[in-house]
């Protein structure tokens, strides 16, 4: 059997908490960090090690270099710097192109087949620059996007209507931020459209009201880290249930940031949508049936990604 080999670039908050999530779902084999401060990447990667015992895991935890992505399957960028309180997504996006130009330069010359998933901020931008300057195709190197968005969403409408969070199908789409949206023409609960249920029980369904949704939605990651400092639980999680569907060929539906190639009328931006991850990456694209506002919306969040995008090619 093939080992899967996971590389996670980046050893900081996010990155340690991507590796131990892989470990508490028993996900990956070998995971091998790569990080600039060799001493904090030592550091996680024995906090971590010494975690597994309790876990009962077996996955082999190290630090390497860049020669490790040979006979990996997946890596993880999750190079940068905490989001600072009052910071949006898109303000990281010089210092974060500064330092994906340096990991192009070392994974380039290793000629890299398998997927990457990045987290590093900001994420649509990001995850599509390292795509067209490592040349690969899009289905192998895409971000989270709005998977975390989504999980957010999803917990806002379980409290709300006090229904588990399994029963209710929805997802955030566009950019991973401000910009992002919800197509709430698509938003069911136990497979019933929410409007049929909220007219139907309005004592029960009544504060399902859109803009709080949305705005609760958008403002947690900002509330988590004027509280804490930084996120670095949720989008583990996320990230690691991204490789999870690749090594177990889920073929589950989870929003990610991929370019799009006319899905949705668009050709040159990348943004979160729905798709099917399984072990070829993104096998699938969902293209929900948008009305016109939620294509308004579309259209105006793919604006700022494209922006973003553009301004990082000058940087």
């Amino acid at each position: 059997m093939e080992k899967r080999k996971v590389v996670i670039i980046g050893a900081g908050h996010v990155g340690s908490h991507v590796a131990m999530a892989l470990c508490f779902q028993g996900t990956a084999d070998e995971i091998v960090f790569i990080d600039k401060d060799k001493e904090k990447a030592v550091s996680n990667c024995y906090d971590v090690a010494d975690a597994c015992l309790f876990l009962g895991s077996t996955t082999k935890i190290k630090v390497g270099d860049y020669e490790d992505c040979r006979d990996a399957q997946i890596i993880i960028n999750s190079i940068g710097m905490a989001r600072k309180p009052g910071q949006s997504r898109l303000d990281m996006l010089d210092d974060s192109v500064i330092m994906l130009k340096d990991v192009i330069k070392n994974l380039k010359p290793i000629g890299f087949d398998g997927i990457i998933v990045s987290i590093t901020n900001p994420a649509d931008v990001v995850g599509n620059y390292l795509r067209k300057h490592l040349d690969m195709p899009r289905e192998k190197c895409f971000s989270t996007g709005t998977s975390l968005d989504t999980a957010r969403l999803k917990r806002t409408v379980s409290e709300l209507a006090n229904i588990d969070r399994k029963s209710v199908t929805t997802c955030s789409i566009g950019e991973h931020g401000d910009s992002s949206f919800i197509p709430f023409s698509t938003l069911t609960i136990g497979g019933r459209d929410y409007k049929a249920l909220e007219e139907q029980k309005p004592e029960k369904y009544g504060n399902l009201t859109e803009d709080f949704i949305l705005e609760r939605t958008r403002n947690i990651g900002h509330d988590i880290i004027n509280g804490k400092g930084s996120t670095e639980f949720g989008i583990g999680a996320a990230a690691a249930d991204i490789v999870k569907a690749i090594f177990h060929d889920e073929k589950r539906v989870i929003p990610a940031s991929v370019f799009l190639c006319g899905e949705y009328g668009y050709n040159d931006v990348a943004c979160g949508v729905p798709c099917v991850i399984g072990k070829n990456g993104i096998e699938d694209i969902i293209e929900l049936p948008l009305n016109d506002r939620e294509k308004e919306q579309m259209a105006y969040t793919c604006n700022v990604i494209r922006e973003y995008s553009d301004r990082a090619e000058k940087i």
